[in-house]
């Protein structure tokens, strides 16, 4: 395995940028980012306290002109229209303007705000997406996927906004709890259903390397992920189609987020809770073989242990109502029809998400006694 950067370029039909993946990243993404602008602008960074703690000097050390720096508490609880607005207010007295450019500087949270920030300030700006967490490397920095929470569902309120660029440093991932690399994870054994057979073995096979951090190992889930997901997206922006097969464990995962008041599993945790619902539904319409579920409800849980939660199947069911992939009442779900392959179906009975979800709440509740 080889440590060597990598470079993944999306083509959108609205925006064509490069995701950057490589160790030793972060300290020359100044220079990259004065490399890739024909101005001078001015650089506001959003960011938690937290990693700017840990990484803010060596970021800073590559810009000749420091970034204005502006930050916002972690968590997915404060991804809501009230921190859009404090960050707004606080751009506009620091006079950015067209030309400034955002810089999401963390994991997921940060990246859905600020690029619905740039999305909406002034009509819209410029933002650069710098990574930190392994969910965010090999899924939500890319896409232009943008947005925020409502109390009654997630991701309610936003827009599609792609990045100027997207940095991807390997070597921050050492800082990650080992509980969030392992939620980060769920999202790359997903790319593996749905659509890559090789990140799928690859993850069965090198386990140790993966979660021990072999910043090769690690290279090689962020970049396939991203592949995987820029070429999904290059067909379907706006998730019209086929871009839904992202979403695989999604329906049921949000719902339990909701359920859960984002205070008991990470995201990832309860997408990997989301697709071991949906490969019981696909074994049930006899769309998967039972050899097909084992491995990969195996391959999930190798990646584990997935922590337990406590909702109401019923509660779960009625929340994936609120789904935005559900259209004209009717709830679209995401199925796996082999290992690399993954279909919508908009025909998923009440009956066969009731059974699905009971059966990962009295799971989740046998791990924790």
């Amino acid at each position: 395995m080889s440590t060597q950067p990598q470079t993944v370029t999306v083509t959108a039909a609205s925006a064509t940028y490069n995701i950057h993946i490589a160790t030793g990243l972060l300290a020359a993404i100044g220079s990259r980012i004065e490399a890739l602008v024909t101005t001078t602008p001015r650089i506001f960074v959003i960011t938690s306290p937290e990693i700017w703690t840990l990484h803010g000097a060596t970021l800073s050390a590559g810009f000749t002109n420091p970034p204005t720096v502006l930050t916002i508490p972690a968590g997915e609880q404060h991804k809501r229209l009230t921190i859009i607005e404090r960050l707004a207010e606080e751009l506009s007295n620091a006079r950015a303007d067209r030309d400034s450019i955002l810089l999401a500087f963390g994991g997921g949270v940060i990246g859905d705000i600020t690029g619905f920030l740039a999305a909406i300030y002034m009509r819209g700006i410029r933002y650069i997406g710098v990574p930190t967490t392994l969910l965010a490397q090999v899924d939500s920095s890319l896409g232009g996927k943008t947005g925020v929470n409502l109390s009654t569902g997630k991701n309610l309120i936003g827009s599609f906004h792609h990045p100027l660029a997207v940095y991807a440093d390997i070597d921050v991932l050492a800082t990650l709890p080992t509980a969030e690399l392992r939620a980060g994870l769920q999202e790359s054994i997903k790319a593996g259903i749905i659509r890559d057979r090789d990140l799928f073995h690859f993850l069965a096979d090198h386990s140790a390397e993966v979660l021990a951090g072999d910043p090769a190992a690690l290279t090689r889930v962020v970049a396939d992920s991203v592949r995987m997901k820029a070429a999904v997206v290059a067909a379907d922006e706006r998730e019209t189609g086929e871009r839904m097969l992202l979403n695989l464990g999604h329906t049921l995962g949000h719902a339990i987020e909701s359920a859960t008041n984002y205070t008991q599993l990470l995201h990832g945790e309860a997408v990997a809770w989301g697709m071991i619902a949906a490969i019981e539904i696909a074994l049930g319409r006899h769309t998967i073989t039972a050899q097909q579920a084992d491995r990969m409800t195996h391959v999930i849980c190798q990646y584990g242990p997935l922590r337990p939660f406590k909702a109401d199947a019923a509660t779960l069911v009625a929340n994936t109502s609120k789904d935005k992939k559900s259209r004209s009442g009717t709830r679209s779900f995401i199925l796996p029809v082999g290992i690399g392959d993954a279909t919508v179906v908009r025909d998923v009975t009440e009956a066969e998400l009731l059974a699905a979800a009971q059966e990962i709440v009295l799971t989740a509740a046998g791990a924790a006694e």
